[in-house]
């Protein structure tokens, strides 16, 4: 049973991240700059770096989000000698080029589905509740509820009708505390009874 402390499994590399409660971190990934809800996971061999992930979400393995680029248009050569110098003894390293990533962040909402090997780019906003499907490579933004697939990513299907979407908006049930979550697990699993009660 996860405990209300973040669970960190082995190999875990993380770089100015904030964890939230009854996290899960496991093996092999690398977070850098990168701050999680409660109750989300990581299933393995993620690496992520500058976002901001909301609660209950989950991150099957091989995802990647906001990963490096290369200079393909700005420089002369791609390759990362021009910018990790120091590697080749040609001198300092160029920190600045890597000001961007920073700068485009990553965003994902509350609820979010992210399936395995997908790639989620810099600067992409991902919205509540939303699914992305095993592979994909999000390019853009991502609508609330909104199912997307392939190369790049495009939207398929909505999970609900934007009614229904509005009212769980409204209830921001990922906010409710640990207890009243426990009170409804069984509402959580009948769809009729949770609309019913709580929207």
């Amino acid at each position: 049973m996860l405990k209300k402390e973040a669970t960190i499994e082995q190999d875990v590399i993380l770089t100015n991240t904030k964890l939230g409660d009854y996290t899960q971190i496991q093996a092999h990934s690398i977070l850098n700059e990168v701050e999680i809800g409660d109750y989300s996971y990581c299933a393995g061999y993620n690496q992520i770096h500058y976002a901001k992930i909301g609660k209950f979400c989950s991150i099957a393995s091989n995802v990647r989000i906001n990963p490096g680029n290369h200079p393909t248009y700005t420089r002369i050569a791609q390759h990362h000698f021009t910018y990790r110098s120091e590697l080749f003894g040609f001198g300092e390293d160029d920190s600045t080029f890597f000001d961007w990533r920073k700068d485009s962040s990553v965003t994902i909402g509350n609820d979010v589905w992210i399936g395995h090997n997908a790639t989620i780019m810099a600067g992409v906003t991902i919205g509540n509740g939303a699914v992305i499907g095993a592979g994909a490579i999000v390019t853009k933004d991502v609508r609330n509820y909104s199912i997307v697939v392939g190369v790049p990513a495009m939207e398929i299907n909505m999970r609900f009708s934007d009614e229904l979407i509005e009212k769980i908006e409204k209830s921001k049930w990922w906010d409710w505390d640990y207890d009243t979550i426990k009170s409804r697990l069984s509402d959580f699993r009948n769809m009729d009874a949770f609309t019913r009660k709580y929207l």
